[in-house]
């Protein structure tokens, strides 16, 4: 990853740092072809070399320049499309900020992907993205139109979106964590350059700025999360109107949220007077009560409320008839989720992972046909929530988790709820922490079994407090072609580990705290070669 701040590159985990020189004149040449051509030579392309020649001198030896142009022909090897870019009127730009090569390349996208890009001009230099967070951003906002005919979803396009930004270089991955990526701070300057007056962002430099007559031209407004958050600093945004897009960013990786406080003047007397909300995102705020008037936002289709002191909704959250993404996750303290939650039946996603207080589900969320995340359910038995049900959301994938498999009374009703068709990449099954004495460990383990998830999708598998003596075949079996992490917690009772060698992908294993396990052996590594991938193993609380 390059940039030009050293501070971006400490905050994102790179220890070793070196002073980039601009590249040769010879070095550009082989880095434009490489991403132009798909080689680092023009000998199956010597009527392309004199323009390629022209495009790398024009870039300065900047390598984001050269792969950006280079991406963008990658699929147009014919002599016009490669005379148009060398003869373009952006390279005599006066433009001081902005790489004319990167203008190029943005020139390059097409109307709608010129639209999220722009879209990205409200998240500040250093900000960290996940893929999945942004598309459901851009589809809360409208930008996503179902695709003809509708076998695909507007998710599905969303992430064809980012993909073909990405491979165009104006995303990057992020170093140490594959599902999240950076934009390059040349590329926050063209995002900022592209956006229309539209688009605002506050922070300190430009919120002295803000004049009172553009409140009624903004549809999209950011503001990156500080200690205090005043009511002053949005005064003037009770004119904008036509404000669609609240939403609160940070930059880095933020350590402890409870350090920021938002005004409850924002909440109580700012959001009420902005009707044609559809982003909401207060994340990370210390705030512990949501106003009644929330549910005057008869537009909004995203709020996020993560990692907030809330302990409930109010109940005309469910008055949000166009609601489709509910983020909660990290809400440690919240306890209930409304009672009229079934009249949220546009609803999405649901993100209600590390709520440890929330042991019920609403009644009848089963009958909300559209979820297609819902992270955690939460086990009741015969009266509540029974896991059969889980055969009602057809469409679920993503993140899921289930807490209370003890109450489980029959095996059949996990069969039921039809685990190997869900499109699940992680799944996280937890039983009681209640002493072992009462529990059926034939039961645990034939639940266990009937709980065998798809295989195509699968990277992520958690197992914790599980009380049968053995692991069901399907734990290690060599199909789970993609699964890369999985951790084993709590099961006290079993004496055995299922063959995890055999997992091809695997690289990190965790097992804790399975006491009754003797010896390390064979049974791990299964048949044949073992460990293929394996990066880190854990292995804590092992008694025998």
């Amino acid at each position: 990853m390059t940039t030009r701040k050293e501070q971006l590159l400490k905050q994102l985990g790179y220890d070793h740092l070196t002073n980039l020189q601009i590249l040769s004149h010879d070095d550009a040449l082989s880095l434009f072809a490489l991403h132009a051509l798909g080689v680092n030579k023009f000998d199956s392309h010597l009527a392309l070399k004199p323009h390629g020649e022209a495009i790398a001198k024009k870039c300065d030896g900047l390598p984001l320049a050269l792969i950006s142009i280079g991406r963008s022909l990658r699929t147009k090897h014919d002599d016009d499309s490669w005379r148009k870019v060398v003869e373009s009127e952006i390279w005599r730009s006066k433009d001081d900020v902005i790489v004319p090569a990167l203008r190029l390349s943005y020139h390059d996208l097409s109307a709608r992907l010129k639209q999220l890009f722009a879209y990205n001009s409200l998240f500040p230099k250093n900000f960290v993205f996940d893929k999945e967070e942004l598309v459901l951003l851009w589809m809360a906002e409208g930008f996503l139109h179902h695709p003809t005919p509708t076998d695909s979803t507007a998710e599905n396009v969303g992430h064809e979106y980012f993909d073909e930004l990405l491979s165009r270089s104006f995303f990057q991955h992020a170093p140490n964590n594959e599902s999240l990526f950076v934009m390059h701070d040349l590329m926050n300057d063209l995002a900022t350059s592209v956006a229309s007056e539209f688009f605002i962002r506050v922070d300190n430099e430009t919120e002295r700025s803000i004049r009172k007559e553009m409140m009624e031209k903004y549809r999209h407004m950011s503001f990156v999360r500080e200690k205090y958050v005043a009511y002053q600093k949005f005064e003037a945004f009770t004119r904008a109107k036509s404000l669609r897009t609240f939403l609160a960013t940070c930059v880095g990786e933020v350590k402890s949220w409870s350090f920021f406080h938002l005004s409850k003047k924002i909440l109580v007397d700012l959001l009420p007077e902005l009707p044609m909300l559809r982003v909401l995102c207060l994340s990370g705020f210390c705030i512990s009560e949501v106003p009644e008037s929330i549910g005057a936002l008869r537009h909004l289709r995203y709020l996020s409320l993560s990692q907030t002191e809330i302990t409930h909704l109010p109940e005309n959250v469910c008055n949000l008839y166009n609601l489709e993404t509910l983020i909660l996750f990290g809400c440690r303290s919240l306890a209930k989720l409304p009672n009229n939650f079934l009249k949220l039946k546009k609803l999405r996603h649901l993100d209600i992972r590390d709520t440890p207080l929330l042991g019920q589900m609403p009644l009848g969320i089963e009958e909300l046909k559209s979820l297609q995340t819902l992270s955690k359910i939460v086990i009741e038995g015969k009266s509540g929530f029974e896991i059969a049900k889980v055969k009602e959301f057809k469409n679920l994938c993503g993140k899921f988790s289930i807490v209370g498999l003890d109450k489980v009374e029959n095996a059949i009703h996990a069969r039921e709820a039809n685990f190997s068709q869900k499109r699940l990449s992680e799944l996280e099954l937890v039983w009681s922490d209640e002493p072992y004495g009462s529990r059926n460990e034939v039961l645990e383990k034939e639940v266990l079994t009937e709980l065998k998830p798809s295989n195509d999708k699968l990277i992520q598998l958690k197992i914790r407090s599980y009380g049968g003596l053995q692991f069901p075949n399907w734990i290690g079996d060599s199909l789970f072609l993609h699964l890369k992490h999985v951790s084993i917690s709590g099961c006290e009772k079993c004496t055995y580990l299922p063959p995890l060698g055999q997992l091809p992908l695997l690289k990190e294993l965790f097992i804790e705290g399975l006491y009754k396990v003797e010896v390390v052996g064979l049974e791990l590594l299964g048949t044949g070669r073992a460990f293929h991938s394996l990066e880190i193993i854990s292995l804590r609380s092992m008694r025998g």
